[in-house]
Formats: C-alpha cells, sequence, structure tokens
C-alpha cells in the first residue's frame, strides 16, 4: 500500500470552502460579519502584541501573524467561527524553542521562528496526505490539559518580572522563571508595577462587570449578557489608558518604565526563511510538537463552537488550512498561529455568520499597521504582562480533576504527570512523557483483560455477567465475553484466564468465546487461540466462538483457525447456547 495515496479530486471547490459561503452570502449577513469583525479586530490587536512579546520577538511579528494567517484559514477552514492567529501556549512554546537553538546559530530569533512556522505547516500538510491526522490522538485530553495548565503557570510566572518594570525572558520551565525572580524585589519599579497591577484591575472589571453597560439596552438576561463581546475588550482599554498614562506623565522617560518602542508601519513584506539544513533537523521535533499541539487545539475550539450551531468541522480540511495559515506566517515574517478559543469567542458571540468577519478583521489589523503603530510605541511593557497573565488565568482548570479521579483516575495521574513534567523539565520534555505515560497506562490497562463469565437471563436472549446479574447457565458450557481487543499485550492474559475458567468448571466440554467486543485480534492473539483450541482438545473440551465482527471474521478467514478450530463459529450468543445445550 502506497504512503501517499492522493484521490481524485471530485469536487474541487469542497477544498476551498469559502467559495460556497459566498455563493451563499446574503447582503443581511455582512452587517452581523462587519461588526463582529471591528470588534474582534480591537481585542485582537493589542493580544497580538502581548502574544509577540510572549514569544521574544518583535511586536510586528504578532500582527503580521493576523494577516495572511487569519485569511488563509478563512478561505481554506471549515469552522466559521474559529479565528487563527498568535495564541499564548504556541508562542511559549516558540520562545523557548528559539532561546534553545539561537545562541548556536546565526540567525536572528524571528528568521527561527518562521522556520518553526514553515516546519509545522508543512507538516500538517503531510499528516493530511498521508491520512496520519489520527497521530494528533497520541496528544489526549489528559496529556493536552495537563500541558495547558503547566503552561499557564509558567506563562504567568514569566509576566513577573516585566508586570514589575524588569527585563525577562521566557524560560523553559518553573525553575528558569524562579531563578530570574530571585534577588530582584529591590528592582521593582513602582510606577510599572501600579500599570499592570492597574491594568488587571481593569481587566477584571471589564470581564466581570461589562456587561452593565449593555443592561439599560437590552432585554437579555444577565447570564447572556455576561458573554457579549463587550466584556472582552479590557485589553484595548488597558492598552489605550496606559499609553495615555505614559505620555501624559513621560513615564518612560522621566522614570524609565519600559515601552514597546517603535513598530514598523505597513504591511509586512515577502520573506523566505532561511535554509540551513542542519538548523532544520534540529527544530523538526520542536516544530512537529508545536504543530501537533496548534492542531488539537484549534480543532477542540472549532469543535466546540460548531457544535452550538449543529455544525460539523472538517478535521481534514482544516490540516490543510491550518498548514496553509502557518506556511503564509512562515513568509511574511510571522510565527507559529493556531485557533484562539477567547477571540473565536468573541467572533462567535458578536453575532459571526461567515469566515468575512476574520476577514474584516484583518482588515482592522492592516489599519493599525498602516496607521497606529506610533500608539503602540509607547506602550508600557507593564500592561502587556497584564495582559498575557489574565489571559492565560482562563485556561487554568483545576476544579474538574476531582471529578475526573471519580471517573477514571488513569487520566487524572497522566494529567498531574504532564503538568509535573512541563513544570520541572521543559515543553517538549513534558509533554513527550506526558504521552508516554498516557500510552503506558493504557498498555496496562488492556494487558488486564476483562474476561467474563456470562448466563442468560431467564426468558430472554439476553446474556450478562454471572456475578452481576440473576442468570442460567449450564454445566457442561462455560461462556465467556472477552472485553477487549486480542493483542500482544493481552493474550497471554487472556489465554491463562481462559484456562482458569475451565479448571473451576471440572464439568466443561464445550468453551464459548463471545467476541462482541473484539475489533483487533493481531498475531499474538491468533498464536494465543491457536494454544487454547489444542490445550482444550487434550482435555476433549471443544472451543466454539460467538459474534465475531465481519472484520475480524474476514481477518480470520485468511488462515487457518476457522477450519481448525474443535467447535463451531455461531452467528449469536444464544444460537450458540441453544445449540450446546442440546449436546449435553
Amino acid at each position: 500500500m502506497a504512503f501517499f495515496k492522493f484521490e481524485p479530486v471530485k469536487n474541487w471547490r469542497s477544498y476551498i470552502p469559502i467559495l460556497d459561503v459566498l455563493r451563499r452570502y446574503r447582503s443581511g449577513d455582512f452587517s452581523h460579519d462587519a461588526v463582529a469583525g471591528i470588534i474582534l479586530g480591537v481585542i485582537t490587536v493589542p493580544q497580538a502584541v502581548a502574544y509577540a512579546f510572549l514569544a521574544g520577538l518583535p511586536p510586528e511579528a504578532g500582527l503580521y501573524a493576523c494577516l495572511l494567517p487569519m485569511l488563509m484559514y478563512a478561505i481554506l477552514g471549515s469552522s466559521r467561527e474559529l479565528v487563527v492567529g498568535p495564541v499564548a501556549v504556541a508562542a511559549l512554546m516558540v520562545a523557548a524553542t528559539v532561546k534553545e537553538f539561537a545562541p548556536a546559530y546565526s540567525y536572528e530569533y524571528l528568521s527561527i521562528a518562521t522556520i518553526i512556522s514553515l516546519q509545522a505547516g508543512l507538516l500538517l500538510w503531510i499528516l493530511r496526505l498521508s491520512r496520519m491526522g489520527g497521530v494528533v490522538n497520541l496528544l489526549s485530553h489528559p496529556v493536552v490539559s495537563g500541558f495547558v495548565n503547566a503552561a499557564a503557570l509558567i506563562i504567568i510566572l514569566s509576566q513577573l518580572l516585566p508586570f514589575t518594570g524588569q527585563a525577562s525572558e521566557v524560560g523553559n520551565n518553573t525553575w528558569d522563571n524562579l531563578l530570574s525572580l530571585s534577588g530582584s524585589i529591590e528592582k521593582i519599579n513602582p510606577f510599572a508595577l501600579a500599570i499592570g497591577a492597574g491594568g488587571l484591575v481593569v481587566l477584571w472589571l471589564t470581564q466581570r462587570f461589562g456587561y452593565l453597560i449593555l443592561r439599560p439596552f437590552s432585554s437579555r438576561d444577565t447570564e447572556e449578557l455576561m458573554q457579549s463581546p463587550i466584556t472582552r475588550v479590557g485589553p484595548m482599554i488597558v492598552v489605550l489608558l496606559s499609553v495615555l498614562a505614559v505620555i501624559g506623565f513621560n513615564l518612560d522617560g522621566n522614570y524609565a518604565v519600559s515601552t514597546v518602542g517603535a513598530i514598523p508601519a505597513g504591511l509586512p513584506s515577502l520573506t523566505v526563511p532561511p535554509f540551513d539544513l542542519e538548523l532544520w533537523i534540529d527544530l523538526a521535533p520542536s516544530s512537529a510538537i508545536i504543530a501537533l499541539v496548534a492542531y488539537v487545539e484549534s480543532f477542540t475550539v472549532a469543535t466546540t463552537l460548531a457544535t452550538r450551531r449543529r455544525q460539523r468541522v472538517n478535521s481534514h480540511q482544516d490540516l490543510i488550512a491550518l498548514g496553509a495559515a502557518n506556511i503564509g506566517a512562515a513568509f511574511t515574517g510571522a510565527y507559529p498561529v493556531a485557533g484562539s478559543f477567547s477571540r473565536s469567542s468573541v467572533n462567535f458571540a458578536a453575532g459571526a455568520r461567515t469566515p468575512i468577519s476574520a476577514m474584516v478583521c484583518a482588515v482592522v489589523v492592516v489599519i493599525t499597521l498602516i496607521a497606529l503603530t506610533p500608539l503602540f510605541a509607547r506602550l508600557p511593557q507593564a500592561a502587556l504582562a497584564a495582559i498575557i497573565a489574565s489571559s492565560v488565568y482562563s485556561l487554568i482548570d483545576f476544579r474538574s480533576l476531582r471529578g475526573h479521579w471519580r471517573f477514571y483516575h488513569h487520566d487524572v495521574i497522566t494529567h498531574v504527570v504532564t503538568m509535573i513534567a512541563v513544570l520541572a523539565i521543559d515543553v517538549e520534555t513534558g509533554l513527550l512523557i506526558g504521552v508516554a505515560t498516557s500510552i503506558a497506562l493504557f498498555i496496562r490497562r488492556s494487558s488486564r483483560p476483562t474476561v467474563t463469565l456470562i448466563g442468560r437471563i431467564p426468558n430472554s436472549e439476553v446474556y450478562r455477567s454471572t456475578k452481576h446479574h440473576d442468570v442460567e447457565t449450564f454445566g457442561h458450557v462455560a461462556a465467556v465475553r472477552i472485553d477487549e481487543n486480542i493483542y500482544f499485550a493481552n493474550a497471554n492474559q487472556i489465554e491463562n484466564r481462559l484456562l482458569k475458567v475451565v479448571q473451576q468448571k471440572p464439568r466443561t466440554r464445550h468453551l464459548l468465546i463471545v467476541m462482541s467486543a473484539v475489533n483487533l485480534i493481531d498475531v499474538s492473539g491468533l498464536e494465543m487461540l491457536r494454544r487454547v483450541n489444542e490445550n482444550l482438545s487434550r482435555m476433549d473440551i471443544k472451543l466454539h466462538i460467538a459474534e465475531v465482527k465481519s472484520k475480524v471474521m474476514d481477518a480470520l478467514k485468511t488462515t487457518e483457525l476457522p477450519t481448525a478450530i474443535s467447535g463451531n463459529i455461531f452467528f449469536s450468543t444464544d444460537q450458540a447456547m441453544r445449540d450446546l445445550a442440546d449436546r449435553g
């Protein structure tokens, strides 16, 4: 089988979803999209500058990440509400990667960031072409949630120095950031600290009570008003107030309050990421992890929003769209992008009907780059630190762990291990440890399979566990249900349990294996069934199988097992039990 299988394109328009959107577009839709896009732009601009600051890149890189990448997803993406651009988690991962490799190479931080973006985009395309998008399932929910919790804590810690007016770089882990904080109390700039603290207060008040502005003009209930976009405009308010404070009191000149500095006006020019084979090879593992995290984050947000409108997201198409967005970022001086939960939620709440709202948002960013960059030159870094810390604080979630522990404690173990590894070591190693833990616990669980002795519920064709139900059984028939796939990790355990059942029922003359829950049998499982059949034959016990799924049966038919087993293969458990009951 070919690794890459290029299927004929029956409908090329399906690969460009915006064409279908435009074909059905109505004049009334634009007013909703325009309003949502303007609100989205007001929120996006300060966040973009803040996340570039977090990534250790020039502020314009964050704004550039909101242009071509956002447009590429709007054109190619399957979600109508998802907004692609700079996000905190990706910015943290880029900062850690660039900081690790920049000293060894002569390239600037931004050049390395564009390589990461290009590699991430190409990897997403390769996953689509090879139909291996399922590899993202390795980043299970516990792994991702543990990683996000740890990343949010690292980001918040990394912002404490700029929050107090001191220079800072994002550390790879908690210890790096704690070391940066040690001995820095005497260096605190009280004016920067006041700006940062005031920014947090404004952000909290806006998010918590901003809806009160709308109450006199709306009949909606309080809960609905609290989800309105006006509660998300806090970052822009913080930007305006802090810039006015710096200008009005000359805080940067008189009191050494650090500011963003000059941002080049105008649109980004086309740039080609540098090609250095050794650097590309070194960056590839980090780029792959960033690509997978970006896709998982984006797809999760898109699916959540689509569900609210009873729509669906095409995961294959989004691999294409997100890959194109990251490649677009690479060639326009930006860095890896992903779907933003906060901005996508604002887009949804503001009433956006189509991806046109994202295009309107891009226009707002263009206007900012052309005419408003002088405003951001005197934006204090303490205000950006407040915006970043406030944004990522909402990502932290520990409340669900208690409920998850009661439901399935292995997932909580994976969550905690991932979080501790990310905090104690670094982002990439922590993620890999989380994935390894998830796989190890899965193998551990499946290597201890459930082999259930079953019987018939009286006067029915239903078969249930003999331990939990009052069922009918036959002394000469042992019916067991295997509730796992049969493969190398559990084949020996299943064999031991089957033979144990026979030993515990000395009158057994027929062993019936019910395979209703078996979706896969590998070579180890096949050899195990052969051994069980041979051992039972020596004990004058016949082996029978029932409820074999079509896919499994097709695989078994390629072997001699169906004809080699001493008993029969039955369509249903009830048919088998009625037949065996009469054999005595």
